[in-house]
């Protein structure tokens, strides 16, 4: 895995969202996007929340570990689990709202880059922890990168584009968050 390539994809998304989509529109494989850029992101952001909770927790002890390890797997299994929910969801989106035919590598691509600001916002919140409610406000620049690649990568119409990019937008933020959510109730509830 190429890092630089990988941070130089996420930096262009966030500052030129539309010359980004532009060229992943070019991409002839698809299914690029999982080993390209979801997982390699999904892997630092739980690293950097793993190394943030025991930075928080302290290095003593088996309790500050495991819960260090809770934080990590919270924040890969929501990642990965809220990525391909919302990634079918948006597809199931095109299809009965845009009567469009039904392409779910299409629209993996398209949440998975479009998780970008998400994915930035984790690492950085891992790592620095008291930042958070910045990032809860930072996070619905996710909007104007869905914004961007809706017509770009998705082919919405113009008259469909602000209906999709809400929704989208929902579902990009939800899904991971609903599912982290669920997932801290259970081990909770399982501890």
């Amino acid at each position: 895995m190429n890092y630089k390539d990988l941070f130089q994809i996420a930096l262009q998304l966030i500052s030129s969202p539309a010359r980004a989509w532009e060229e992943i529109r070019l991409e002839e494989d698809k299914r690029k996007v999982f080993t390209a850029f979801v997982y390699p992101m999904i892997g630092l952001c739980g690293l950097s929340v793993f190394i943030g909770s025991l930075i928080t927790m302290g290095w003593g002890g088996p309790q500050s570990f495991q819960y260090a390890m809770t934080q990590c797997c919270a924040v890969a299994v929501s990642l990965f689990g809220g990525y391909f929910l919302a990634a079918y969801l948006i597809n199931e989106l095109r299809v009965r709202m845009l009567k469009m035919n039904s392409d779910i590598p299409l629209a993996q691509q398209f949440a998975g880059y479009a998780l970008v600001v998400l994915f930035l916002l984790k690492i950085i919140i891992g790592i620095l922890p008291d930042i958070r409610i910045i990032a809860l406000l930072l996070q619905f620049y996710i909007v104007y990168v869905v914004w961007e690649g809706s017509v770009k990568v998705m082919q919405v119409a113009e008259k469909d584009r602000l209906r999709f990019t809400i929704f989208s937008s929902i579902l990009l933020i939800a899904c991971p968050a609903v599912i982290e959510w669920i997932f801290n109730k259970l081990t909770v509830v399982l501890n």
